[in-house]
């Protein structure tokens, strides 16, 4: 077909090492490989992936959908972020066992700890499909009519691909639309809670340290894998043991330095870095701005509160956080763009696709795109602010809000059909009890008086007087009684009231609106990357982030932010210190830690300076979902674990730019320190695989080969 054969162009075409790029593990060979190496790696596209024996990829899980985390032992210990963890150390904290504040160190297997609904999720294989997906379509349909042949296409092909009875399989698509692969997957959901620093140190520096450096965070937590019998993927049982992996990752001991070679190994979420200029436009200057101002209002509250009782700390620890991520992320991506010039450059950029259009006579074939997204951006951007801000007051930051939501979608099924009663108490049941689980009405109040004038509304604050749904009791007693007493009770309560005519104009006017006009821009975007490919099919093109294993490569490096300031790549353990602000949320820092710097404790995790390194910056091309990824040194070994971006750097999901995208690693011996040093949890050192490449080459090879074993 068409698409294979422009995809295969730029596989094979040569150019130097690059830095930026989210590539396809089963395609690491030929160029990118002798990129990599270029770079210092020692590794090879079959070390990295290989579907008969065991792989750097078998090490590399999705944990829980949203992050990354990696095997380290071969009894199933697996690493990842602390904030990836975040929501289970919660769950199992209350004010007798503050986890959050004081961490978690399970001393024995019987002491770990089993979270309901987490899994990590390994690839097994990944084929490319496109031929079978795209079979069928022609230029004439429409968008929706092409959706839903693909979606026949690949469901029939899914059902049809062998598998293990314990494994999945799914289907993803590349490029806009242009390339499908599917993935055999085995998802392992007994998976317990091993060992997490306190938020002193898995948080430490908080909100203001996020997305800046230099970090001093120990953005760390540990699982352990629990499989059957057979090691196969079961659900919780005591009589599952721990699971042995196909592969984990040996560690090193040897740090880094300047210029050395890392490999970020992981699921990225979501990245657009095809958009046109006047969409990059849209994003930083008209649709984040409003956004932004809504999760600044809804944590002016938030923080108050929770600086104010530890018992509202404990139930909007996680909240806060997932609020707090994206509000300044959004506000360093709007910063990166203007200081690179992102916008002036990809028109520039555009200006060079229009030629290249008029050299190969493709003008009439593709000369319309850009003056056609310009139209449609123009009549897209009103709609799509306001559907977001809908959300990110009724799905994100408002409580209340979000309960009358979810039960005005009960009203309506309820309406339509009075035989989906049973179905509708359960699932809102499970919803009200899962936000009551952690809600505090006062500090909710507080918020919805913040943000609903940002959303254009009339507030009215007696509702949280007069509604049942700030009580967990009182919210399910409106579900007590048939379908039509069921929506009598809803549409009798305050609350409910209140809200129900914003949440119709959203339904019936807002997203419908949405859909109809995001839908020409998405396949006007799919025939663009098309477009892009014919008319400069020299040029790298790397599939746009979307939750599947991806591999990116660079070095570390220092950057500069602004005139005259330059960022050494790497920060220690002396920065905790100087950060350090006694009884402060953000920045305080246990006894015991200190008493380990002042002591010079650091046992064998100290540089050859004799300090302990906490953080180093790489130029890893990530973004959100490789939370928790591996950094991988030139031989495989792990030598840090990803966590954040630097703050100008986060526009790197529209815009990479290899001056200043630079991704924030934990170094690996900071993690030791800690979970030796500070927790004492040595029998979990003692699982590990620790190995000297710098120091030993030969020594370090051999352990390496010990750790991989030929697949049954």
């Amino acid at each position: 077909m068409r698409f294979i054969k422009i995809l295969l162009l730029f596989f094979v075409f040569q150019v130097s090492a690059q830095q930026g790029g989210m590539w396809i593990p089963s395609l690491l060979g030929g160029m990118n490989e002798t990129e990599m190496q270029s770079l210092g790696s020692k590794l090879t596209a079959q070390d990295i992936y290989d579907v008969n024996n065991s792989s750097l990829k078998d090490a590399i899980g999705h944990f829980n959908g949203g992050c990354t985390s990696e095997v380290i032992s071969d009894q199933g210990l697996v690493l990842t972020n602390h904030h990836c963890g975040f929501g289970q150390i919660q769950s199992h904290s209350s004010l007798e066992n503050d986890y959050l504040k004081d961490g978690f160190w399970a001393m024995s297997l019987e002491d770990e700890l089993p979270n309901k609904g987490l899994f990590i999720e390994f690839i097994v294989s990944i084929h490319d499909v496109t031929e079978v997906a795209l079979k069928g379509i022609t230029d004439s349909m429409t968008e929706t009519e092409k959706q839903s042949l693909i979606s026949k296409n690949t469901n029939a092909a899914l059902k049809t691909w062998p598998k293990e009875a314990w494994q999945d399989v799914k289907t993803k698509a590349f490029y806009e639309g242009n390339q499908y692969f599917l993935f055999v997957t085995e998802r392992f959901e007994d998976i317990r809670l091993v060992g997490a620093p306190p938020t002193s140190i898995g948080k430490f520096g908080s909100d203001t340290d996020n997305w800046v450096f230099p970090r001093h965070t120990g953005d760390f937590s540990m699982f352990r894998i629990y499989a059957d019998a057979n090691n196969r993927p079961a659900k919780y049982s005591k009589d599952n043991k721990p699971y042995k992996p196909k592969h984990y990752l040996p560690v090193s001991l040897d740090g880094v330095e300047e210029g050395d070679f890392t490999m970020v190994f992981g699921f990225p979420g979501t990245t657009s870095e095809y958009l046109p200029a006047v969409a990059i436009e849209h994003i930083t200057k008209e649709f984040n701005p409003t956004n932004i101002a809504i999760r600044e209002a809804a944590l002016k509250v938030i923080d108050q509160k929770m600086k104010e009782s530890d018992d509202v700390r404990i139930k909007y620890a996680s909240k806060q956080a997932r609020i707090a991520n994206a509000w300044k992320k959004w506000i360093g991506e709007n910063l990166g763009i203007e200081k690179s010039n992102a916008v002036e450059k990809r028109k520039a950029f555009e200006a060079t696709f229009t030629k290249a259009l008029k050299e190969k006579g493709l003008e009439d074939k593709y000369g319309n795109i850009l003056p056609e997204f310009d139209r449609l951006y123009k009549d897209f951007a009103p709609i799509n602010i306001k559907r977001r801000n809908f959300i990110e007051v009724f799905l994100i930051t408002n409580e209340l809000m979000q309960m009358t939501f979810r039960a005005y979608q009960v009203e309506q099924a309820l309406v339509a059909n009075p035989d989906n009663l049973e179905r509708g108490k359960e699932v809102l049941t499970g919803q009200l009890q899962g936000i009551h689980k952690n809600y505090n009405a006062e500090l909710d109040k507080g918020v919805y008086l913040n943000v609903m004038p940002l959303y254009g509304k009339d507030v009215d604050a007696s509702i949280y007087d007069k509604t049942a749904f700030t009580n967990l009791d009182s919210a399910l007693s409106l579900l007590e009684g048939d379908a039509k007493t069921v929506i009598k009770n809803l549409n009798n309560d305050a609350a409910f009231a209140y809200a129900k005519p914003i949440i119709d104009e959203f339904f019936n006017t807002l997203n419908p609106e949405y859909q109809q006009k995001n839908e020409p821009i998405t396949a006007l975007q799919t025939k663009y990357m098309t477009a892009l490919m014919e008319a400069l099919p020299n040029a790298r093109y790397f599939p746009d982030a979307n939750s599947t294993l991806r591999v990116t490569y660079g070095q570390v490096r220092g950057y500069s932010p602004r005139d005259a300031v330059y960022y050494n790549p790497v920060s220690y353990l002396d920065g905790v210190i100087e950060k350090y602000i006694p009884g402060d949320y953000e920045f305080d820092v246990p006894q015991k830690l200190r008493d380990l710097y002042d002591a010079k404790d650091y046992g064998q995790y100290a540089d050859k300076n004799g300090k302990v390194p906490v953080c180093f910056l790489g130029t890893n091309h990530t973004t959100g979902g490789n939370s928790g990824s591996p950094a991988i040194d030139a031989e495989g070994n792990l030598v840090g674990l990803n966590f954040d971006r630097v703050w100008e750097g986060t526009m790197s999901d529209m815009n990479y730019d290899s001056e200043i995208c630079r991704n924030i690693m934990v170094d690996i011996r900071y993690v030791l320190f800690i979970v030796d040093k500070y927790a004492g949890a040595t029998h979990l050192i003692d699982e590990m695989t620790l190995v000297h490449p710098k120091e030993d080459d030969s020594s370090s090879k051999k352990k390496k080969k010990k750790n991989r074993k030929k697949r049954d």
